[in-house]
């Protein structure tokens, strides 16, 4: 059991200067190799998606004033109710 303990640190400790062995060179390295594999979306794909987005936001955003206006009425109401 000892020798397994001892086995476990050493593969830790040349974990860690595996690690340290050319790290940031190494991450940027392999950064911009990910990197030339994206395939980026086309000018129009933007523009279409944003226009998307918009229009999505404005309809949530109107449906969410309406629920608000709805439930804002709705309470006055019963609070009046209360009162007299």
């Amino acid at each position: 059991m000892a020798k397994d303990a001892k086995d476990t640190k050493s593969k830790k400790k040349d974990a860690k200067e595996e690690k340290s062995k050319g790290g940031l060179r190494k991450y940027f390295k392999e950064l911009r190799a990910e990197l030339k594999k994206v395939v980026w979306p086309t000018r129009q794909q933007v523009v279409n998606n944003t226009g998307v987005v918009l229009v999505v936001m404005s309809v949530v955003g109107l449906f969410l004033f309406a629920v608000d206006t709805g439930l804002s009425y709705a309470i006055s109401k019963l609070i009046g109710l209360g009162a007299g």
